[in-house]
Formats: structure tokens, sequence, C-alpha cells
């Protein structure tokens, strides 16, 4: 397979077959949190996805060009959760000088990218996979846009549910939940794309 192939491969699968929030279930509570509406959820998976794509870059280079060479690999994890904390500060300070609406929708979800397992799952399942940088660049942009595609659509679907005569004992989180489920079986289907 050529390396133009391995590319559409990898991103094909990050976005569906591999999607980190329907298929691995990493970075459920912005999920779940911030998909009340569907413009605070695609401001979300914008964030999420410039975070994803310059921690894909920069944990790389961290873990190439000082980590092996220093022999301090066992360091990973803390390496990559400074170089993540450092990039959704950066992108919470242009957030609240260039929208301030979309930084107060976001509120406590925003900094909580930082743990978002799904940035550092990202990052680290780069690594394991031994992606070069490239490789590593576009999964992290395939599986940030994923999560983008997985959060505007429970967004949708959970504004169409508001608006849905649902029986008392499943209003609100409940109805959340069980379309999360739905929605994570129908991603299960795409599980036979890519061998």
């Amino acid at each position: 397979m050529g390396y133009a192939n391995q590319i559409f491969m990898i991103v094909l699968s990050s976005i569906l077959v591999n999607n980190f929030t329907m298929s691995k279930f990493l970075g459920i509570c912005p999920f779940l949190g911030v998909s009340k509406r569907v413009p605070t959820a695609v401001g979300m998976g914008m964030a999420v996805t410039f975070v994803i794509a310059l921690s894909s870059l920069f944990t790389y280079l961290a873990q190439y060009f000082i980590l092996v060479p220093l022999h301090m690999e066992y360091m990973q994890t803390l390496a990559f959760i400074l170089i993540i904390a450092a990039l959704v500060q950066f992108v919470e300070m242009v957030l609240k000088k260039s929208s301030p609406s979309l930084y107060q929708a976001l509120g406590v979800y925003l900094p909580l990218i930082t743990t978002n397992c799904a940035v550092l799952g990202v990052a680290i399942m780069n690594i394991e996979e031994h992606y070069d940088l490239l490789q590593s660049l576009v999964n992290g942009i395939g599986g940030a846009l994923g999560f983008t595609l997985s959060i505007v659509l429970f967004a949708g679907i959970r504004e169409r549910l508001e608006l849905s005569d649902i029986p008392k004992p499943f209003r609100g989180f409940s109805i959340a939940m069980i379309t999360a489920g739905l929605m994570s079986v129908a991603f299960l289907g795409f599980q036979g794309l890519i061998k």
C-alpha cells in the first residue's frame, strides 16, 4: 500500500471506524456537557481540533527529539500533559479575546480539554502506532474531526429531542445517554470498512 493510501486510511479510520468518542469512549465529558446546542458543539469541536492537531505535532517532536535521545521515555505522559495544558491555555486566551460569547458558552469545559483523555489518547496512540510526523498530524486532525462530527450530530439530535414528546422518566440526561449509546452502535457499523 502506498504512502498516500496509508494517509487516506488513517483519516478514514480516525473519523469513522475508530472514532475516539464513539468507539473508544474518549472525550465523553465535553461530548455530554457541551452538546446541548449545535453552535456550542461546533465551537468545542473546533477548539478540540486545534488542540489535538497541535498536540499531535508537539508531542511527536518532544518524544523523538527530547525524550528518546535522553532515554526518558518514562516521562512521556507527564511531558504530553504539560504540552497539552500549554496549548489549551493558548486556545483559552485566543477565544476569550476573539469570541467572548463562545468562551462563555464553553465555560468550564474549555479548560477541561487539558484533561480530556481524547487529546492525550491521540498523542499516545500516535507513538504506539509508530506513526511518522505527517501520519501523527493526520491521525490527530482526523480524530478531532471525528470528535467534531459526533458532538455536532449529538447536539443536533438533542435539539430535536427537546421538541419531542418524551416520557417523563426519560427526559433530560436519561434520553441523552440512550441517544449516545445508539449513536455508538451506529458508528460500530463502520468497523468492517477498514481491515
